[in-house]
């Protein structure tokens, strides 16, 4: 009699593998952000009312929440959308946002960054596979 057991594989939705990306994704998002903090002359930057190139504005606040509200809003909307709207929607919405990671390299860009954005990118990647690969069935 063969005793040996195995481990039960259970099958996880496309819409949960969406949706759990994009939190990672998110996770790396804020990081970066929060650990540029630590880099010298960053907080000196900021209280002079700069960032990069850009004036801190109203409007650039106003960009900035708005970049940061698509993917967090990509969360709820990966396990929320019908499956063809969502389908379509994740692979546009990561497509987007790849160019826009790269983008934050521009100027001075440490090893941490470089990393964080190599994860990123592959995580947007991921999300664009799983999304156009998603399960179709016979009707």
């Amino acid at each position: 009699m063969n005793t040996e057991k195995t481990l039960e594989e259970i099958r996880v939705s496309v819409k949960l593998k969406l949706a759990t990306l994009w939190a990672s994704f998110m996770f790396l998002y804020v990081y970066v952000d929060y650990f540029h903090l630590y880099m010298p002359g960053s907080l000196k930057d900021i209280l002079a009312g700069k960032v990069f190139v850009f004036d801190i504005s109203y409007v650039f606040l106003l960009v900035a929440m708005i970049m940061v509200t698509i993917p967090t809003l990509m969360i709820f909307l990966s396990v929320a959308l019908p499956a063809k709207v969502n389908r379509r929607t994740n692979i546009i919405v990561a497509a987007v946002f790849i160019p826009y990671m790269l983008f934050n390299l521009v100027g001075e860009a440490w090893a941490h960054m470089y990393f964080a954005a190599a994860v990123e990118v592959f995580l947007l990647c991921l999300i664009i596979l799983y999304a156009s690969k998603w399960p179709r069935i016979e009707m």
